[in-house]
């Protein structure tokens, strides 16, 4: 009966041994060719996007109408 009155006790945690590195993985390595290819793709989506802010806000102004453009602040 004196055993009903014990408390649970809980696992003690082991410190865990140092983990070494994983061994790098190489994946896919690109050319030059393929990095410059990449990198003219990757400028030419950002001056698209940038166009199409642009032209976002220009429409924008346009139907709002020239006179939000001089109002009291």
């Amino acid at each position: 009966m004196a055993d009903e009155n014990k408390t649970p006790q809980t696992p003690k945690l082991q410190a865990s041994k140092p983990q070494t590195p994983a061994p790098e993985i190489e994946g896919v390595v690109l050319t030059e060719e393929q990095k410059r290819r990449r990198r003219a793709r990757s400028v030419a989506i950002a001056l698209t996007l940038a166009a199409l802010c642009v032209l976002f806000y220009v429409v924008t102004i346009v139907k709002l109408g020239p006179a939000v453009l001089i109002r009291p602040l």
